[in-house]
């Protein structure tokens, strides 16, 4: 399974995108600032950059599981191998100070916010789920498109 995340917007101190699954629009995201990091820069690159807390991940491809998040208590999507980043997830929130890295997935209707994330978490959790069981590889790619 493929999803492709393509920043839109990037606004002072948080970043709006799309996220599409094999290629079909599922909804927008919102994540920290962004500060131009490539998956392919140096990690002592990313750490000088990096805002703990405050800073989107690094454009690149990631590798998706479906996991028990022991933070949230809940079964989400993690990114592995982030370099500079660890315990990142896609999951629901309403503003960039829900995300400290994470993606947020919701309906970006309210500026610098995502709305109606709930559902939006429980979709992407159950279609990747269901990925997951069958045995596919689940992969992220995120792109600064229109930035």
């Amino acid at each position: 399974m493929e999803l492709m995340l393509q920043r839109r917007f990037r606004g002072e101190d948080y970043t709006t995108g799309s996220l599409y699954m094999n290629g079909v629009y599922l909804c927008d995201t919102l994540e920290d600032a962004d500060r131009g990091l490539r998956q392919s820069m140096p990690l002592e690159e990313i750490k000088r950059i990096k805002v703990p807390h405050e800073t989107a991940i690094p454009t690149g491809v990631y590798k998706v599981i479906v996991n028990l998040s022991p933070a949230k208590k809940r079964m989400l999507p993690r990114l592995l191998d982030v370099p500079g980043f660890s315990g990142i997830l896609i999951h629901r929130g309403n503003t960039k100070n829900d995300s400290s890295g994470c993606i947020l997935v919701g309906e970006n209707k309210v500026k610098g916010k995502v709305i109606n994330s709930i559902q939006y978490e429980k979709r992407l959790v159950e279609i990747l789920t269901e990925a997951q069981e069958r045995g596919e590889e689940i992969v992220l790619q995120i792109t600064n498109n229109k930035l």
